[in-house]
Formats: C-alpha cells, structure tokens, sequence
C-alpha cells in the first residue's frame, strides 16, 4: 500500500508540474504580464495545501474505487484479489432480498425526502424573519444560528434525553399533562425516522438562514419599493422579487443540503443504534467497513452512493440553472 501511494503521489506531482509548465507556456504566448520567479513562488506556496487535499481527499477516493472490485477484508490486508463485479452482484441481490442494504436504502430516501423541504423551508423562514432592522433581529439571528455551532454529538445526546422513553423524558412528561401515555419515540419505526428528520432540519437550518440573508441583501430594495406602487401585496412581493432573486441561492442551498442528508449518519449512530428502521446508507457502510471489515463490500456500496448523488446533482443543476 505504500509503494502505491508513492507512485501515486509522485504521478499526481508530474501531473501538478505538468499544470504549471502549461501555464507559464500559454502566459508566454499570450504575452501576458506574467512573472516566472512570482508565479513559481505562488505555485510554490500552494503545493503544501494541494498535497494534503491530495492525501487526505483524493488518495482515499482512489483507494475506495479500487477496492470496490476486490474482495478486501480489513484483517487480512495481504490478502487482496481482485473479484470484478462481485460485489454489486451481491449488492443488487441484498437489496432485491429486502436485507439491512435495502432497509439502508429506504431509510435514506425517507431522511432526505423529509430533511432537505423542511431544512430549506425552516431556514427561508427565519431570513425572512430576521432580515429585519433592528436590535431584536440580531439577537433572533445569534439565537437561530447557535444549534449548528454544537456539536451534533451533543446535539444528538440531548435530543435522546427529550425523547427518552418513560415519563423521564421531557417530551413524555409534557404530554403527560394532556393525559398522553408516554411512548417510546426512537424505538417505534413509525416515529424513530421523522423524529431524526426534525431534529436534523431543527440542527442545520441556522447555516442556511446566513446564506439566505447574503441572498437578501443582494436584492434591490427599490425592486420592492417599485412593487408596492404597483399594488403588489406582500405574497406578490416575495414570489416576484425575493425568490427569483433568490433563485442562484436556493439551488446551492438545494445541492449541498440534499448531500448533506444524503450522507447522514451520527444521529441514527447515537440515537437508536443500529437498526432496521433507523439505519442509513453511510451507516450502513461504516458498519460493513469498520465492525464486520468487508472494506470490498462497503466501497462497493460507496462507488454506487457517489454516482447516484452525482447524478441527482448534475439533474438539479440542470431543472434550476440560471435562463
């Protein structure tokens, strides 16, 4: 594994020096004002950043692809062979026998389903509300925006403690009051997933509020000014001017949010464990990586996930590019 590494390190060094040869060449065509000694010092300074992305982000990706076509197991690193489509053949056949894979799944395409219209609904919301002078508006802002700043860990344990089963956990007890018996919310399937979706959207829709005001402050007020002369009412305003003001926003908030559900993990983890109603695709890998060491197995499984959200990702582009 090491000597791969090297190779591929020293491959993707002549590809970078490559980069920069081929830029200071077409810098010299074009005659541009370009200096050789400044531009290297800048190439220079940016390898450090680079090489790291590239041990750390790129390397990984190669290595999951490879071994998505082996049969490696996490105890026996010596012992690889290379298996070609096995291990999607045995994945289609999980998912087609109903296993834990398909319940992964179900599960996931529940979440975002569920996660990425309230996340982005919650936070439009709060801009608009917040995007307001004054001093309250910028207490209401700290105070929207604290969640995502705690860690998810912390976030996830304390949601557990509301949603605690008994008449110890504060949902229950207040429920109590209006004379409904306590439930076990995480445990029941019906409840487990949706409680984890408004935990989720509840979580990070402080980060998207911030960039829906950025969005807010680059619309001219004078497009409203106008609006109001014109007899437009509030619902007028905000669906002629605001959205398709906010029109380059929402699509990257849709992009990286739905990416971000894709991907969910720590709250089923911390929440419920490992189980049929509750498990995702990431967790799903994580286990098949880490506690039964089927690394083939789950970098198969994260070959599949990753085309499946480029190519949802490369579709939302498409519907909601700019005319």
């Amino acid at each position: 594994m090491a000597t791969t590494s090297i190779i591929i390190f020293a491959l993707f060094l002549c590809a970078f020096g490559g980069f920069v040869a081929y830029d200071l060449v077409t810098a010299k065509r074009r005659k541009e004002v370009y200096r050789i000694k400044s531009s290297v010092t800048a190439y220079l300074m940016l390898l450090p950043a680079v090489a790291l992305a590239f041990l750390f982000i790129l390397l990984p990706i190669l290595y999951s692809l490879g071994y998505a076509f082996t049969d490696y197991y996490l105890l026996q690193p010596d012992k690889i062979n290379f298996v070609f489509l096995e291990n999607f053949a045995g994945i289609f056949k999980e998912i087609s026998a109903k296993g834990m894979l398909y319940n992964a799944i179900k599960n996931t395409v529940t979440f975002v389903i569920g996660v990425v219209p309230l996340q982005i609904g919650l936070a439009l919301l709060l801009a608009l509300f917040v995007n307001r002078p004054g001093i309250g508006s910028k207490i209401f802002k700290v105070c929207f925006f604290a969640p995502v700043v705690i860690s998810l860990s912390i976030t996830a344990f304390l949601w557990e403690q509301i949603l605690a089963p008994g008449e110890g956990g504060l949902l229950n007890s207040m429920l109590s009051i209006f004379g409904v018996p306590p439930h076990d919310w995480l445990r029941d399937p019906a409840t487990a997933m949706p409680c984890i979706i408004v935990l989720s959207a509840w979580q990070g829709c402080g980060y998207q509020m911030l960039i829906f005001l950025s969005g807010l402050s680059n619309i001219r007020k004078d497009l409203y000014e106008a609006a109001s002369l014109d007899g437009a009412n509030w619902w007028h305003q905000f669906w002629n001017v605001t959205w398709v003001g906010l029109r380059s926003t929402v699509v990257y908030i849709l992009i990286t949010v739905f990416i971000g559900a894709c991907r969910i993990l720590t709250q089923p983890m911390l929440m419920t464990g490992y189980m049929e109603h509750t498990v995702t695709l990431s967790y799903y890998m994580y286990n098949s990586g880490y506690s039964e060491r089927l690394v083939g197995e789950s970098s198969a499984v994260a070959l599949l996930m990753t085309i499946f959200i480029g190519g949802i990702t490369l579709i939302q582009r498409r519907l909601f590019r700019e005319k």
